[in-house]
């Protein structure tokens, strides 16, 4: 009889062991991950010359593109794609058709949204006004246009479409403003490349949401001087939010960039 107890005991005892785990344990949920979109009709230009001096700056506010890791494979993209904006740090595929200045093989360049194309009103959307509304344009830097086709073509018709950025790295907040007001330029954004929200956190508050100012800033009306500062960021793509903790120390400045290990995928 003791030994029929204590075997039945034993057995309810294991039963219990992995009913309680398996309530305990919750299914891991994946972080999202960017897909790519179809292949989409558009036309594509350049700018500037085979240096690609006249792509730095621009209204993304990545300023020196070089220094910042976006290097020559860039393009200014047309009001319709760049979205006030929100579209600064996305990637694409362009590849060159129905041209006879296309290069053989069909080759593809990735570039990544750092630029605005603005609408030229006084000329037609036809001749010259590329990137007026509603056109889907792309003003390429010239080294990227020369990836696909010869740079004497001046416009060619491309099929392009979105990809995952892939970003050595984590994201880099660079920072400008004053001591009331902290303006961060987001950069390096792995995945969609592109950021809806964002917060700020001092190391003696809560969470401050963050303002859209302008390309790929966010700014605060805050005094955060003296406090060590941490970020929350939400992509516009996938919607996933990402922390970043203790971004900065306490003596932070203005003019620098800091660098993280936290990324969209």
């Amino acid at each position: 009889m003791a030994s029929s107890f204590n075997s039945w005991g034993f057995r309810w005892f294991f039963f219990m062991t992995l009913t309680t785990l398996a309530i305990i344990r919750k299914p891991s949920v994946a972080a999202p991950v960017f897909q790519s979109s179809p292949w989409t009709l558009a036309n594509a230009t350049f700018y500037g010359d085979e240096t690609a001096s006249e792509t730095m700056g621009g209204a993304c506010g990545y300023g020196d593109l070089f220094s910042n890791g976006y290097g020559t494979d860039t393009a200014a993209l047309s009001t319709t794609l760049f979205n006030n904006g929100f579209a600064c740090g996305t990637c694409y595929q362009i590849k060159c058709v129905q041209s006879p200045l296309c290069y053989g093989g069909v080759p593809i360049t990735t570039v990544t949204a750092t630029n605005l194309c603005p609408p030229n009103w006084a000329q037609d959307s036809n001749n010259g006004g590329w990137c007026n509304p509603p056109r889907v344009h792309f003003d390429m830097s010239k080294p990227a246009f020369m990836k696909i086709a010869e740079w004497k073509a001046g416009i060619v018709p491309v099929m392009y479409r979105r990809v995952p950025c892939v970003r050595p790295g984590g994201l880099r907040f660079s920072f400008q403003g004053n001591g009331y007001w902290l303006l961060v330029y987001v950069m390096n954004v792995g995945g969609g490349g592109d950021i809806a929200n964002m917060w700020v956190k001092g190391s003696k508050t809560g969470w401050i949401s963050m303002s859209h100012n302008w390309g790929a800033s966010y700014q605060a009306f805050a005094t955060l001087g003296g406090q060590s500062l941490s970020f929350k960021v939400t992509s516009y793509s996938t919607k996933e939010t990402i922390l970043a903790w203790n971004v900065a120390p306490a003596n932070w400045n203005v003019g620098l960039t800091y660098n993280t290990d936290v990324n969209f995928h």
